[in-house]
């Protein structure tokens, strides 16, 4: 289907390849650039998207117009699932962080009435990501800044690092906005955060990109 690696975990990942190759030929590939919508909150589509390469946000706004980013998304990842299943309106906006490829598949539904396990590991898949959400919360209520902020960098450095310079360097494709809006914290907020990590040498920071020096350090104070 593709020779992009998927994340552990993801969807894609799951799939045996006759059920990948069955899915890619329900679907056709498409392309965003950079900073395009992929999909946005409150349409209603009757189309999913399978990930397979480059990574995405995934958003909402408050009625003050503030963003909640509520993901990150990498090769692999199913969107837009949700909606097309309950026939409601999108509950979140896609956006692409660097240039995405995927499969859209527009009769979802009818591909897991064929393939009855993958209904099964989707369903699985959700209660994931309902588990995710609530122990966000728990971090939201529970952890300072520094200590979501921390969090947050633990899990790109464990999806997305790669070896560099002695630690993980983590190709960071979201502003320190983005990043706020993923903590649940102010900008200045983060940027503090950010600037205190840095002084500890857990992290380097530089544009778009984090190095870890001290991943257990780091996960210690994530704690």
């Amino acid at each position: 289907m593709t020779s992009t690696p998927t994340e552990p975990g993801e969807f894609l990942s799951l799939l045996t390849k006759e059920e990948a190759d069955d899915l890619c030929a329900a679907g056709r590939k498409r392309r965003w650039d950079r900073g395009t919508t992929v999909m946005s909150e409150g349409d209603t589509s009757d189309w999913a998207l399978v990930l397979t390469s480059g990574r995405v946000k995934v958003s909402s706004y408050t009625a003050g117009g503030t963003e909640v980013v509520l993901a990150i998304r990498g090769p692999g990842a199913l969107l837009g699932d949700m909606s097309v299943i309950s026939g409601e309106p999108r509950s979140g906006t896609v956006t692409a962080l660097e240039p995405v490829e995927g499969v859209v598949v527009r009769d979802f539904s009818g591909f897991l009435n064929d393939h009855g396990r993958v209904a099964v590991l989707l369903l699985q898949l959700v209660v994931g990501r309902l588990r995710d959400s609530d122990r966000k919360r728990v971090e939201y209520g529970a952890f300072d800044t520094t200590g979501r902020v921390a969090t947050r960098l633990v899990e790109l450095a464990e999806r997305f690092g790669e070896p560099a310079n002695g630690g993980v360097r983590v190709a960071l494709p979201l502003s320190q906005d983005e990043l706020a809006g993923w903590t649940g914290a102010s900008r200045e907020a983060v940027s503090k955060a950010l600037r205190s990590l840095r002084d500890r040498g857990l992290i380097e920071t530089g544009r778009r990109r984090v190095v870890i020096y001290d991943l257990e350090g780091l996960r210690k104070r994530a704690r």
